[in-house]
């Protein structure tokens, strides 16, 4: 496996210099109801990540366990930092990776709230011509397969992400409240009251924490998604690892 923080500088050497890509896996540490551990996001996108682990033309790096979860913050556990400190975070740990030689990454995140600070420090990479790092959510690459396995709009800590984990982690998913965790839930994200969104905290509208219908995870379900996620981000690497860096980098004004 291509795992950059298991491998000397004298290996690493090597394996920098024949890899076209990096992995670099992004998630938080922040409350997933009563069923899911604290750290359902950064272990999702750890799985996958280390999925592509054993390509030789990709080294993964060590994920990044925090993001943007203020909207967590009622809940106990919660870790956060601001969407300034997590895009700068991300921006220069790639930037410090570009310094070797791997100038193209995929930033595999776990969490939704991180999406915004990665898409802006996606953009800066890009036209300093520093690196070229799309952000890839998991969730985004598994939509078909999720609507054919579940009855839910979901959301967080829902049937999806508890199907998920419960197939790359199952002794940290506790079955028995998976139904405490529905019964406190709300349908969809947010609050909306005459088409302005008013739910900015998670306890604004689930008293569980949870969005969607987690009764509904299976650990089957679980491997049809991550199976059906690690084939996209597979071919995504395929696609990024054959486009020259040049044509990486934004187009010049006409």
């Amino acid at each position: 496996m291509t795992l950059l923080a298991e491998r000397t500088t004298t290996d690493a050497a090597a394996d920098l210099e024949a890899a076209e890509v990096a992995v670099v896996p992004t998630g938080s540490t922040e409350q997933h109801g009563p069923a899911l551990p604290l750290g359902m996001d950064h272990m999702a996108a750890q799985a996958f990540a280390r999925s592509a682990a054993d390509r030789e033309d990709t080294v993964v790096l060590p994920t990044i366990p925090v993001g943007v979860s203020v909207h967590h913050r009622q809940f106990d556990g919660t870790l956060y930092v601001s969407a300034e400190t997590f895009e700068q975070y991300v921006e220069e740990t790639i930037a410090s990776l570009a310094e070797h030689g791997v100038r193209k990454a995929v930033v595999v995140n776990g969490h939704g709230g991180n999406s915004g600070a990665l898409r802006r420090a996606a953009r800066t990479l890009r036209d300093e011509e520093t690196a070229f790092a799309p952000p890839w959510n998991w969730w985004d690459s598994v939509e078909d397969v999720a609507a054919d396995l579940f009855d839910e709009d979901g959301g967080h800590a829902d049937a999806m992400e508890s199907s998920l984990l419960w197939h790359i982690r199952d002794d940290l998913v506790q079955p028995d409240e998976l139904e405490a965790a529905e019964a406190g839930a709300s349908e969809s994200w947010g609050e909306s009251v005459h088409g302005a969104a008013l739910g900015f905290d998670t306890i604004d509208f689930s008293e569980s924490g949870a969005v969607g219908r987690p009764t509904q995870a299976d650990p089957e379900k679980g491997e049809a998604l991550f199976e059906a996620g690690a084939d996209q981000l597979d071919a995504l690497l395929d696609w990024l690892a054959a486009q020259p860096l040049e044509d990486c980098w934004a187009r010049a004004h006409k």
